[in-house]
């Protein structure tokens, strides 16, 4: 699909969508940067990875020429900053920015208007709201996202698109506007696994391609049984199952593992950490600006001023341990990587919530990669994802596991 078809897509749908924030010379801002492309790189032969691609970038992000809002009423020049690595590497790869797409305020739970492009009156889940969205729609084939509980991981698995979490400090959050700096994550999704193949080399340090052996070689997989399993609604749940026996038919081995023994103090912990660290990024803003907070990124920093340091610096301390039991777990048993559900279920009806995160919440704290990707509908026609987990500093095996052994034939 070329940079016209998108176009017309956005044209067609983005006043129903609401997936980009307005911009009146969109239009003509993009045709006088392609044809600076064109000028730049007359020579098919010389063209980057991503020439002329549209991109989209999470209204968190500081873009060259775009105002930063972060889905907030408060005062964008408050936001004002340096464009960061991952915006400026597509760029220099060739591609061209759509836009700035909806993010919820602060990256955390009060939604913006956009709406689901499966099905409009359903939320596309957040933070990325609108990045999901716009891929989903058919505006972009990427778009950047952040995660900081299940940003990336929910919206990908409710708008039916590939999104993939990085393993903690992959790519570079520098050029965003933080939530919880322990947590925070910078990932993309994608419309297709090519597009993967193609944006993650450019986004991410040091990428390097592994060896994984022949296509057909069986693999470990495990799946988390237990209250982190039981997040998940029946719908998720018999797409996990009917996932795992294709793949055990297939000649994979499936183990159940139980895992999070206290699940409900993780939970409480991430919590807390985000609250503690967005109180503290917030803190002149919010004693300036307060009522222009909205209700609840307003009671979450509230929490946040209430925990002590002490507490902080405990879970921090915890975050390392319980990323490296799990790792060690995974060389202990054989396991190559976990299959998890990408939410709870599908997306919900309405636009006042985004959705339940706590299926994506352990792997953003401990900083595990992750991959979210389509497997099936509900009879409603509402996407389901799959989450898969790798080890910590391993994308490219989980990457290249995922598309040799679990998922040979890919969505277009």
């Amino acid at each position: 699909m070329n940079l016209n078809e998108r176009l017309r897509r956005v044209e067609e749908q983005e006043p129903l969508l609401e997936a980009l924030l307005p911009e009146p010379s969109r239009l003509d801002r993009l045709s006088a940067e392609r044809e600076a492309l064109h000028q730049r790189y007359p020579e098919k032969s010389d063209r980057p990875a991503l020439f002329g691609v549209p991109i989209g970038v999470k209204d968190l992000f500081h873009v060259e020429g775009f105002v930063t809002r972060a889905g907030s009423a408060l005062p964008p020049e408050l936001f004002s900053g340096s464009e960061g690595p991952a915006v400026t590497r597509l760029k220099q790869a060739g591609g061209l920015i759509l836009g700035k797409t909806v993010a919820t305020e602060f990256a955390f739970s009060e939604p913006g208007p956009t709406r689901n492009p499966h099905h409009p009156d359903h939320t596309p889940g957040g933070s990325s709201s609108g990045s999901a969205a716009a891929v989903a729609a058919g505006y972009v084939p990427v778009a950047l996202g952040t995660q900081t509980i299940g940003s990336i991981s929910r919206p990908a698995s409710y708008c039916g698109v590939i999104g993939v979490k990085p393993s903690y400090g992959r790519i570079p959050t520098a050029g965003s506007v933080p939530f919880s700096e322990s947590v925070d994550h910078v990932g993309f999704f994608a419309e297709s696994w090519e597009w993967v193949q193609r944006v993650a080399p450019i986004l991410y340090d040091e990428w390097s391609e592994p060896d994984a052996g022949p296509d057909n070689h069986p693999f470990r997989i495990g799946f988390i049984t237990g209250s982190y399993a039981e997040e998940a609604d029946q719908d998720m749940q018999q797409a996990l199952v009917t996932m795992i026996d294709q793949l055990a038919a297939r000649g994979h081995e499936l183990m159940p593992i139980p895992l999070f023994d206290d699940w409900s103090a993780l939970v409480e912990m991430h919590y807390d950490l985000i609250a503690y660290e967005k109180a503290e990024f917030h803190r002149e803003w919010f004693t300036a600006y307060q009522q222009l907070y909205r209700p609840g990124t307003r009671e979450l920093i509230e929490r946040g001023q209430s925990i002590p340091a002490e507490r902080a610096n405990t879970i921090r301390a915890y975050q390392l341990e319980l990323r490296q039991q799990i790792d060690q777990r995974m060389i202990r048993d054989g396991i190559d990587l976990w299959l998890t559900p990408g939410a709870t279920g599908p997306a919900p009806q309405g636009l006042q919530f985004t959705g339940n995160p706590r299926c994506n919440l352990p792997w953003s704290f401990t900083g595990l990669p992750t991959v979210t990707f389509p497997v099936t509908k509900t009879s409603s026609g509402l996407p389901l994802g799959i989450q898969a987990v790798g080890c910590f500093g391993q994308d490219e095996r989980l990457l290249t596991n995922l598309l040799k052994r679990v998922v040979p034939e890919r969505p277009a």
